[in-house]
């Protein structure tokens, strides 16, 4: 192996370590996220242990960064973002931004179906913002429970237990930005001008 891949592969546990400590997270909660054992996490953030496909894709998967971010792979200049859609917990998520720190953005598809899932309220560091783009988002915030048409928007503290789902049988997408270190999002808009007659 030549001296660039060591020094690549040697930067990715203080990565994954400052990933982690960002999204304010344990071992043991990433853990039972990604199925890798909590000393196995640990000698990889320490460098004790070298990364492979095998545990940087659930990584890469449980943070929803793409897996260059996690190797610190040189930028190609291509300015597009290349979309990686993430499946888990019966949605598609598909980061829309790079960079693993500050403001991240998401698109968020929920098939249509038969069964509607049943809330179970999360909480986390951080703030978020949402927009309905299609169908209708049941939103389930501290003790109130709402629906979000396509157009609505929403925005709250994660620190307050929340969850999100399918409003009925129809499918829902929708956009969120997240910004972990609790930063709010600001929407300006030009108020309408107003002639007199």
């Amino acid at each position: 192996m030549d001296d660039d891949t060591n020094d690549v592969l040697a930067a990715v546990g203080p990565r994954l370590r400052g990933l982690r400590l960002q999204r304010n997270r344990t071992l043991a909660e990433l853990s039972e996220t990604t199925g890798i054992s909590v000393s196995t996490l640990s000698r990889l953030e320490s460098g004790q242990r070298r990364p492979n496909l095998e545990l940087l894709l659930p990584l890469a998967r449980a943070y929803a960064v793409p897996l260059d971010e996690l190797v610190g792979a040189p930028e190609t200049g291509d300015p597009r973002v290349h979309l990686r859609p993430i499946s888990g917990h019966g949605m598609t998520i598909v980061p829309l931004s790079r960079g693993a720190g500050g403001l991240q953005a998401f698109k968020h598809l929920i098939p249509g179906g038969k069964s509607v899932a049943q809330p179970d309220p999360q909480v986390h560091e951080g703030y978020e913002w949402m927009y309905v783009l299609r169908g209708k988002l049941r939103v389930v915030l501290g003790d109130r429970d709402f629906i979000l048409a396509a157009g609505e928007a929403a925005e709250f503290d994660t620190r307050t237990p929340h969850w999100f789902g399918r409003a009925g049988e129809e499918g829902v997408e929708f956009l969120s930005l997240f910004g972990p270190q609790g930063e709010r999002m600001h929407v300006r808009a030009r108020p309408a001008s107003r002639t007199g007659g």
